[in-house]
């Protein structure tokens, strides 16, 4: 597989701190992959997301140690404007990334900037509200949008510069479940419909981990665990460090003893199909 992103030994302390916000890191993201970063408040989740785009080190000023690449790109050596070509940023509030006042102005937005012919324009803005669901937001003004429209106009903005990465940093930390599930099935259409490689920061594990091919989990600056979710989510140093595991997994981890073989199951379907495998095959251990 060709990767999308390498992080080589990577260490990072912010200006005028003498604690690294990252620590070590190594990572490769290979391109179509859906990966999930997740860890505590504070535990390196956004910057380590701010160096795939080159905002760090050419935004957020610091010492930098190690190597980070976008499709062989090395980050130190080129410009935000350069690797936004390829890896679109999605943050926590859409406001601040808004830059026009109405749906198809701020879509239009960049690509206007890069000189595409008004016809291209005007397809391209009609297939990524295609994509994202919201055709009937195509007119509306921007203030008229709850969070979780606007974010999804974001993304759209994003998707019509055609970027081979997207970067979602905590994107429904402030929707309310209903809305963030929306948001989120959106992600993973992006990945699975359209080839994308998405890098989500998300703590609501049950409605995505299914789909993820990986997790990287971070404390203090540190990867800790990383790899398969079946796996991973069977570590107990998630749990150490208060990371909410999703339901079908933790039953799982708890029931382990009784059920020696066997994947962990992600979803309620994979979870039902195990223990009927189990039950028919008297796998189980009793007690």
């Amino acid at each position: 597989m060709t990767e999308a992103i390498r992080v080589e030994n990577l260490t990072f302390y912010y200006e005028g701190e003498v604690k690294p916000a990252l620590k070590n890191i190594n990572l490769s993201i290979n391109e179509g992959e859906y990966v999930i970063i997740t860890g505590p408040s504070g535990s390196g989740k956004s910057t380590l997301c701010r160096t795939f785009n080159g905002l760090i080190p050419h935004f957020y000023k610091g010492k930098m140690e190690g190597e980070v690449y976008v499709k062989g790109l090395r980050v130190k050596e080129h410009s935000v404007r350069e690797l936004s070509k390829i890896v679109g940023m999605v943050f926590q509030e859409p406001e601040n990334q808004v830059l026009t006042l109405s749906v198809k102005d701020e879509i239009a937005f960049g690509l206007e900037n890069l000189g595409y012919p008004p016809n291209v324009i005007e397809d391209r803005i009609e297939h990524v509200l295609d994509v994202m669901g919201i055709k009937h937001l195509k007119n509306k003004v921007i203030f008229e949008l709850s969070g979780g429209e606007l974010q999804k106009v974001i993304v759209a903005s994003i998707l019509a510069m055609n970027p081979d990465i997207l970067v979602f940093d905590e994107p429904t930390s402030n929707m309310d479940p209903k809305s963030a599930l929306d948001f989120l099935k959106y992600t993973v259409k992006i990945n699975k419909e359209y080839g994308k490689t998405v890098i989500i920061v998300e703590h609501r594990l049950d409605y995505i981990i299914s789909y993820a091919s990986k997790i990287v989990v971070l404390n203090d600056g540190e990867i800790v665990a990383i790899g398969n979710p079946r796996k991973v989510l069977m570590e107990d140093i998630l749990e150490d460090i208060g990371i909410s595991i999703p339901q079908i997994p933790l039953l799982f981890k708890k029931l382990k003893r009784l059920l020696p073989c066997c994947e962990t199951p992600l979803t309620i379907e994979e979870a039902l199909s195990l223990l009927g495998r189990v039950i028919a095959e008297g796998s189980y251990r009793g007690t």
